[in-house]
């Protein structure tokens, strides 16, 4: 019995370890996995389900908070939206249970229409431009966030929208996602600390 005990531990830790290689092979961790929202905490009014695999908005007005952290970053994310709808992918929230706005955090914006266009799609709002906009609504996109420091770099759809933001107010804080108007979809959100 106990041989039959140790081997099944032995087996269940190269199973966790294979699992875990797997997971981190390229130092990225997965922060939605299409199940379960257990890693997020809601803020706001907005209806955030989990539907065929993705994570997705459609009305109401709020955010999806990370329970954890994150310092230096890269950050990548598949996203889906309407070309009128109202998102973002807020950085070093610093008190989500306060309202998140670009006072306590970093907006890389996700909203074609904005009136404001130096700050729509692409752009780090108040912090960095873009010119041109581009366009992210009706087809899905891969978004990249670099927080290092006191610099951000943000590519969308291989595209560099912005090469060097630079802003000091803060040097961590949690991910918040965005729905302010419009459906938004994420398919895929991972981090890779550096």
């Amino acid at each position: 019995m106990k041989l039959l005990t140790r081997s099944l531990a032995a087996l269940a830790l190269c199973f966790g370890i294979a699992t875990c290689q797997a997971q981190s092979q390229d130092g990225f961790i997965e922060l939605i996995d299409g199940v379960n929202l257990s890693n997020w905490n809601f803020v706001g009014n907005a209806n955030w389900i989990i539907s065929d695999g993705q994570v997705m908005s459609d009305k109401g007005t709020g955010f999806l908070v990370s329970t954890k952290s994150y310092k230096n970053f890269i950050i990548r994310a598949e996203f889906w939206v309407e070309p009128t709808t109202n998102s973002g992918i807020f950085i070093r929230c610093q008190d989500p249970s306060q309202i998140i706005a670009t006072k306590n955090a970093y907006e890389v914006n996700i909203w074609d229409t904005r009136p404001g266009q130096e700050y729509a799609t692409g752009a780090i709002v108040d912090i960095a431009k873009v010119n041109p906009v581009p366009h992210a609504g009706g087809h899905w996109n891969v978004m990249e966030i670099v927080a290092n420091g006191s610099h951000f770099k943000v590519i969308l759809n291989g595209v560099v929208t912005v090469a060097d933001g630079q802003d000091e107010r803060f040097s961590q804080g949690r991910i918040a996602l965005q729905s302010a108007g419009g459906i938004v979809k994420f398919r895929k959100l991972q981090i890779k600390p550096i």
